[in-house]
């Protein structure tokens, strides 16, 4: 009999599940989410609320609640497959925990080619405009967040197919538009934009449409989102 034996009070989920949760266990997380949503076992907005809860986590209990009933068997583990590998490059090693600083003031900013995708990029446009194009990138992050503010500017950027976008925008007199990015991939990275555009806008494109029209996946705009002046 068990009647009398108090219950325990220090077992948790996981062993020091109360232990602080890295960049690295916030990323395999990230990746479960993104494939969870791949595969229709996540809504839309259940995908974004868990990747919101996922950047504010900070200890293994608090990942516990996002993930419980997405705990995939090993041989089920998500793994990108070889053509959604292709159109992204992720690379944590060597991860710069700086954030990135782009500036762009009565001139432009722009960044092409392979350049590598800080977890933090901070954002300033004032009369001006920013390029960024994410096609060829090297992303240090599974989550990428760019946050900014832009006046009488803006930002466009280029992703490829495959990638998630978030768009957490406010705009004064402009806005947000994301377009042609379809579906995000399993093991893709997400793209979180946050900030405020005053009379000025921001443009998120994928690759180009398919016959059967454009897939516009979110757009907030109360002005045409293009109003960057170079």
């Amino acid at each position: 009999m068990t009647e009398g034996v108090p219950e325990p009070t220090n077992v948790g989920p996981i062993a020091g599940g109360y232990l602080r949760a890295s960049d690295a266990d916030r990323e395999q997380v990230a990746t479960l989410l993104s494939t969870a949503y791949a595969e229709g076992r996540l809504t839309r907005e259940e995908h974004d609320e868990r990747v919101d809860e996922l950047m504010a986590a900070k200890t293994f209990d608090d990942l516990i609640p996002i993930t419980r009933d997405l705990v995939i068997v090993a041989s089920r583990a998500p793994v990108a497959t070889p053509q959604a590998a292709d159109r992204f490059t992720i690379d944590t090693t060597g991860q710069n925990r700086q954030p990135d600083k782009m500036i762009a003031i009565f001139g432009g900013a722009s960044r092409s080619g392979k350049w590598r995708v800080r977890k933090n990029i901070q954002a300033l446009t004032l009369f001006g405009g920013m390029d960024l194009d994410l096609r060829e990138a090297i992303f240090e992050a599974q989550v990428v967040e760019i946050s900014g503010f832009w006046c009488f500017g803006g930002l466009d950027i280029k992703v490829p197919a495959g990638i998630d976008v978030q768009d957490q925008t406010a705009g004064i007199f402009g806005g947000t538009d994301v377009r042609d990015i379809g579906e995000p991939a399993p093991g893709a990275p997400t793209l979180v934009i946050k900030g405020v555009t005053l009379f000025g806008g921001i443009s998120v494109r994928g690759p180009k449409a398919s016959r059967s029209g454009p897939v516009s996946r979110k757009s907030t705009s109360n002005e045409p989102a293009t109003n960057k002046l170079s």
